[in-house]
């Protein structure tokens, strides 16, 4: 096929089949087109569009997210996952009211300067709500376009990527961008799937050479794979008498930052330690089933504690920590595993089986 023979077909299949509903085709302006694909990263449609709903209507322009607490934002977030992201949101927020005027910039040039914008993301922003030529790249058009080319090698292989950048280049139309780049994703996320691609339906089946070679799922190539280290934690769930239970807030840099979360410890013997810096005192306790956390570069082994704590007096609160009642839960930003815990220290204090 011809550049333009593809994204004719494109186009067509798009008109026909495509997906016109998702609440960020609605109302399109970049400001939703950003939020939607930063949470998108990684992440699936069917996951995003509750959080998406959410958050637009807590934050709905981008001055809102710009003057936004902090802990409002990350509670918005809590689930999603990897949480720079959502710091870098609010960065860039701030950014496009302080240095813009609250107007997004017209061009992925000057896009790509923002926080937590890459090239593919600055392209869908640029062609999505301004309909300006710029092509994308993410994990669903990388699949077509590698399939379609029987592109070898792993994609985050810089010279597997600039092939394929240049790929998505030389099919991107001139007109009707926007809708190329919305059916360009759809494509990918419907019909050229992963593990089990529609082929016999797909309106460029006829140009792909995976098909033709009938070695559709070899392409992309996968990452080369690596054992993922296994790192263990030790998190105590302190609760006080009215059943609420101590977090901090990490650092506003690496894992979870800024987000609440429990203490970390390398075992038992440092609980001491922590019940005299908060002034307390340990009184029952007993472990609960072990938790394994997967990062992108390593799994953590969660083994927590639920332990009942009593003040020895009067304690300076410290602004970094704070008693998370379980039955009134502030709007805080949780890690992921943290907020499963403390479903089940609210399980374990509500049924009665905690000591």
């Amino acid at each position: 096929m011809t550049p333009a023979q593809f994204s004719s077909a494109v186009l067509d299949w798009f008109d026909r089949h495509g997906r016109h509903d998702l609440p960020w085709q609605q109302g399109i302006n970049p400001y939703r087109v950003w939020v939607s694909e930063i949470m998108l990263q990684q992440t699936q449609v069917s996951t995003v569009l509750n959080y998406f709903e959410r958050f637009m209507q807590a934050l709905p322009t981008v001055q809102a997210l710009a003057e936004a607490p902090e802990d409002e934002v990350l509670h918005l977030w809590t689930g999603l996952g990897y949480y720079t992201r959502a710091r870098n949101l609010q960065k860039a927020a701030k950014i496009v009211v302080e240095q813009h005027g609250g107007e997004f910039p017209r061009s992925v040039e000057q896009l790509t300067e923002l926080p937590g914008i890459g090239r593919s993301t600055a392209g869908a922003i640029a062609s999505i709500s301004m309909n300006i030529r710029a092509p994308i790249l993410d994990g669903n058009v990388k699949r077509v376009l590698a399939r379609y080319t029987a592109q070898a090698g792993y994609p985050g292989e810089p010279k597997v990527a600039n092939a394929l950048w240049a790929t998505a280049e030389r099919y991107t139309p001139m007109t009707r961008v926007n809708h190329y780049t919305q059916a360009m994703m759809d494509l990918g996320a419907t019909l050229c799937t992963r593990s089990k691609p529609s082929c016999l339906i797909c309106p460029l089946q006829r140009g792909c050479e995976a098909h033709l070679l009938g070695q559709e799922t070899h392409y992309p190539e996968p990452k080369p794979r690596k054992t993922l280290p296994q790192r263990r934690t030790l998190m105590p769930m302190l609760a006080n008498e009215d059943g609420a239970i101590l977090l901090y807030r990490r650092p506003s840099t690496g894992l979870w930052g800024g987000l609440w979360s429990l203490p970390q410890l390398d075992d038992l013997t440092q609980l001491d330690d922590l019940a005299a810096q908060h002034g307390l005192r340990l009184t029952e306790r007993h472990a609960l089933d072990g938790l394994t956390h997967t990062f992108s570069h390593f799994q953590l082994a969660i083994e927590p504690w639920l332990i009942r704590v009593e003040p020895l007096g009067a304690h300076v609160a410290e602004a970094d920590w704070l008693w998370y009642n379980l039955a009134t839960p502030p709007r805080l930003g949780l890690a992921a595993p943290v907020k499963k815990l403390l479903k089940r220290a609210a399980d374990e204090l509500t049924a009665g089986d905690a000591p």
